[in-house]
C-alpha cells in the first residue's frame, strides 16, 4: 500500500467510529502505520480490520484529555513505529442542551474532552517535534484538528459544543504560528457527516441515499485530512476548512472590520449611531445553525 502516507506514521484519537474510524482506514489504505485512539474495545476492533485488510496498525486506549495518558499516546507511536509525523486530533461528544438549562458537568465535560482533548495530544506531539528540530531531525509534521461548524458559526442547543470548537479553531492559528519554526503546520477542518454523534441530531437532512453518491458518509471526509498530514501540505497551515461530502471549503475567521477613531475618549451617548453606521458598513455575519 503506497500513497501520500507511505511510510509516515500517524495519530488519530476518537477512531473507533464514525469520522475518526474512517480517517484511520484511509490513512491505512494510503500507507500509513495508524496508532488507533478510543476510549473502549472498538479501537482494538478497527486496528483488526485494518490489519485484515493488510494495514499496518495498532490499539491504544485512552482519554486523550488525560495528560498522562496523551504523553503515553505519543510514546506508544514511538515505541511501536519509531516515530511520529502527523497527529489527527478528533475525538470529541456533545452534550446538547439549551444554555438556560444546561448543568455545569455538561459543560465542564464537553470542554474537556472536545478542547482539551485536542490540546494535550497536541502539546506532547509538538514538544517531540521540537526536540527533534532541535536535534537536526526536523520532520515533516503535521497536527489536523476538528473544529466545526458549530465552532465557526454558533449552534442552537449546543453552546458548550460551540465555545470548545471555536477555541479548536482559535487554538489551530496559534498553535501554526507557533510551532512553523519546527516544521510542523497546523491546521483544522469542519467536517460534516453521519456519525454516531450527528445522527440523532440530523436525521432527517443526513439519510443515507438509495443509490448514488451518499454525501454524508464520513469517509468522504478522510481524504483532505490524509493530505493535511502529507509532506505535500507543507505550504499550508493555520487554516479551517469545511468539508461535507464532495465539497472542500476554506473558511474565513474573525477579520478587523471598519473602523471610526475620534481621537479621543467617546461618550455613551454618541456610541449609538457610530455603531450602528459600522455595522452597516460592515458585512453582516452568517447565521447561527438553528437560529
Amino acid at each position: 500500500m503506497a500513497g501520500t502516507s507511505h511510510g509516515r506514521v500517524v495519530i488519530v484519537t476518537g477512531a473507533g467510529q464514525g469520522i475518526g474510524r474512517a480517517h484511520a482506514h484511509a490513512f491505512a489504505a494510503d500507507g500509513a502505520a495508524v496508532v488507533v485512539n478510543d476510549v473502549g474495545p472498538a479501537a482494538q476492533q478497527v486496528v483488526d480490520d485494518i490489519k485484515a485488510a493488510g494495514g499496518t496498525a495498532v490499539a491504544s486506549t485512552g482519554d486523550v484529555a488525560d495528560w498522562d495518558y496523551a504523553a503515553a499516546l505519543v510514546a506508544t507511536a514511538l515505541e511501536e513505529f519509531g516515530q511520529l509525523d502527523a497527529l489527527v486530533n478528533n475525538a470529541g461528544l456533545v452534550r446538547d442542551r439549551m444554555l438556560v438549562n444546561m448543568a455545569e458537568a455538561e459543560w465542564d465535560e464537553v470542554l474537556r474532552v472536545d478542547l482539551k482533548g485536542h490540546f494535550c495530544p497536541l502539546r506532547h506531539a509538538a514538544a517531540y517535534w521540537r526536540d527533534e528540530s532541535k536535534a537536526g531531525r526536523q520532520r515533516a509534521a503535521r497536527i489536523v484538528n476538528t473544529s466545526s461548524g458549530a465552532g465557526l458559526l454558533g449552534s442552537v442547543g449546543q453552546g458548550n459544543y460551540s465555545a470548545a470548537k471555536a477555541g479548536v479553531a482559535a487554538m489551530t492559528q496559534v498553535a501554526a504560528a507557533e510551532l512553523a519554526r519546527y516544521g510542523i503546520t497546523v491546521n483544522a477542518i469542519a467536517p460534516a457527516a453521519r456519525t454516531p454523534m450527528t445522527e440523532q441530531v440530523f436525521a432527517a437532512t443526513m439519510a443515507k441515499p438509495e443509490d448514488g453518491f451518499d454525501a454524508m458518509d464520513p469517509a468522504n471526509v478522510s481524504p483532505l485530512v490524509v493530505w493535511l498530514a502529507s509532506e505535500d501540505s507543507g505550504d499550508v497551515s493555520g487554516r479551517v476548512f469545511e468539508v461535507e461530502g464532495g465539497i472542500i471549503s476554506p473558511a474565513d475567521g474573525w477579520q478587523h472590520g471598519p473602523r471610526e477613531d475620534k481621537g479621543e475618549r467617546w461618550s455613551p451617548a454618541e456610541i449609538g449611531p457610530v455603531v450602528r453606521r459600522l455595522l452597516k458598513e460592515a458585512p453582516a455575519p452568517a447565521p447561527v445553525y438553528g437560529a
